[in-house]
């Protein structure tokens, strides 16, 4: 029985060439038999049936017999097309199989970024702060600056691959015979190497260890930002390094919560000082400050202390905002209980 070729690609038979290519495309990248898990067998299938689909030719001869016909008459798949194949941009499947290490424009890739957490107050949300933090990751060799050689020893050409800092690669695969270029291995890219290799990276530029990280966190952050470090990522050799990301996790204040560039707290307010007006010292961020309860306020109302807020910036500050909560007694005296008894008959 004759191959669906469009089954085999997992299209419709109405599709496009577009459609065709990309279809192709994924399953050459998961199946190709130089990548981990590839199917040699299921590869070849596929390349089958997009010579036949993505030709017009072919393609009418298939659908209209449900086969295909070479030049000479015979029926069968014809190879002899597959060395003009059109693979259309294919970089970025056969970069994993035939080299790395080599970025867009021939140079080296950038180092590696790397994630971490950190945990400040409340208050240091608000304010700001700065941290010392030591993470383990590979940092450039501060003996030599990078360059992988004694300090004042003099940079030579690489022998390995004579200055160009680049290695040419010939390999065979089911699509025919492919050169790849990859970094120097010995130069790493540079096209030089140190005429005597520093002592203490062996000549590498970077070394494993613990580094000091300094994290200025700004004022005003938020649970779960994210400040980014450039270039205090992972270091690679005679390339830039990557990033370090840091996230921030708040930990939460008893007293205080925030609402944009204000904050809020709660305040228990007595009863009589509810009725009666009152001061009460209150803590703030800032420290304690003088709040004067106005006479008559509600359960549940709002006070408002200027400036006490969030820094937005320009010497500018959100507000505090005081949420009024007044205690009822549970329990009371007898002389209590008359007390309000006279205040129900005066209507209170």
């Amino acid at each position: 029985m004759a191959k669906d070729y469009y089954k085999v690609l997992g299209i419709e038979r109405g599709a496009s060439k577009e459609e065709i290519k990309k279809a192709f495309h994924k399953l050459a990248h998961k199946y190709h038999p130089d990548k981990k898990g590839g199917d040699e067998a299921r590869f070849k299938e596929i390349n089958e049936a997009y010579q036949v689909l993505s030709d017009d030719r072919k393609r009418a001869e298939y659908d209209s017999y449900g086969r295909v016909f070479t030049g000479n008459g015979q029926e069968g798949f014809d190879p002899s097309g597959f060395q003009n194949f059109d693979f259309g941009n294919l970089n970025d499947i056969f970069s994993e199989f035939f080299g790395g290490g080599m970025g867009e424009e021939g140079g080296l890739r950038r180092g590696r970024d790397m994630s971490i957490e950190l945990a400040i107050s409340f208050k240091e949300s608000i304010f700001g702060t700065e941290r010392k933090i030591l993470i383990n990751k590979t940092s450039v060799c501060k003996a030599c600056n990078g360059n992988g050689g004694k300090p004042g020893t003099a940079q030579k050409k690489c022998t390995a691959c004579n200055g160009n800092g680049k290695i040419h690669e010939t390999r065979r695969s089911f699509f025919g015979t492919f050169t790849s270029v990859r970094a120097c291995g010995t130069c790493h890219g540079g096209g030089t190497i140190p005429a005597e290799a520093c002592d203490s990276c062996r000549g590498k530029g970077v070394l494993r260890g613990q580094e000091e990280v300094i994290v200025k966190v700004p004022a005003g952050l938020k649970n779960g930002e994210i400040i980014r470090l450039a270039e205090m990522g992972e270091a690679v050799p005679r390339a830039p390094s990557g990033d370090l990301y840091v996230k921030i996790g708040v930990i939460p204040d008893p007293l205080f919560k925030r609402d944009g560039n204000n904050l809020l707290m709660n305040l228990n307010v007595k009863l009589s000082d509810a009725i009666l007006g009152g001061d009460y010292t209150v803590r703030t961020l800032d420290g304690d400050i003088a709040v004067k309860i106005p006479e008559g306020v509600s359960p549940n109302e709002v006070l408002r202390v200027k400036g006490k807020g969030v820094p937005t910036g320009k010497g500018m500050r959100g507000d505090l905002l005081i949420k009024v909560e007044v205690t009822l007694p549970t329990r009371l005296s007898k002389k209590v209980r008359d007390l309000i008894e006279k205040l129900r008959e005066e209507g209170i």
